[in-house]
């Protein structure tokens, strides 16, 4: 069976975890204890070498890196697909993938790491408002980025502006991504992957730690 090494409260690992959802694959979960620092034990540095989750086992072929994780579970298990053949739509969603990865995943530190009225949040928030525009100008009137397909540019994007959201960076101002992230929410696998209130708040207290105990 699949092995799936992974925290809940991982936003990469939550990528992978709605995949496997979603495709409604078969899995072990085995929970790799951060706080506790199991990621740093030489038998999971076996698995993965930079210590970082997520990693899947797939008789015995090893994955790691969210987005490498989730394009091969969706060329292993096509039977649910979660790209779309179209190529101009396919490229819609890949920018969405790669614009969230890149930009948006880059300004959930901040978010965490300073108070809601900080002025040190305010080059992130004039980001990721640049980033929304450009969100909501793909997603345009479409259901998802795959337009009437929900799919792998779904499962990274939406995760992101989620969590965002949930920081404190509200998409009232963006009422087409307000709207977009209410319908992710109201598929099943969304609602049991995301966190209750008080373990974001942990997982927020454990990361603020772990940044300002890191050696520079």
């Amino acid at each position: 069976m699949l092995k799936f090494y992974y925290h809940p409260l991982s936003p990469l690992a939550r990528r992978v975890w709605l995949v496997l959802l979603e495709k409604k694959l078969s899995f072990e979960p085995i929970v790799v204890n951060l706080s506790q620092g199991e990621q740093l034990k030489p038998q999971f540095l076996k698995l993965s070498p930079f210590h970082h989750i997520p990693v899947i086992v797939d008789d015995g072929f090893r994955v790691i890196e969210s987005l490498a994780i989730i394009d091969y579970l969706e060329q292993k298990y096509p039977d649910i697909s979660l790209l779309p053949k179209d190529p101009q739509i396919l490229a819609k969603v890949k920018m969405a993938q790669m614009v969230t990865n890149s930009e948006l995943g880059s300004q959930i530190i901040p978010l965490i790491m300073e108070d809601a009225n900080s002025a040190k949040r305010s080059p992130a928030r004039r980001q990721l408002k640049r980033i929304c525009q450009f969100l909501t100008e793909l997603l345009a009137d479409h259901l998802y980025f795959g337009e009437q397909q929900f799919t792998l540019g779904d499962v990274v994007t939406g995760n992101g502006l989620i969590l965002a959201n949930r920081l404190g960076f509200f998409l009232d101002s963006f009422p087409q991504l307000e709207n977009y992230c209410q319908r992710l929410m109201l598929r099943e696998p969304w609602q049991q992957v995301q966190p209750s209130k008080e373990q974001l708040e942990n997982w927020q207290e454990f990361l603020k730690n772990l940044i300002s105990n890191r050696p520079r």
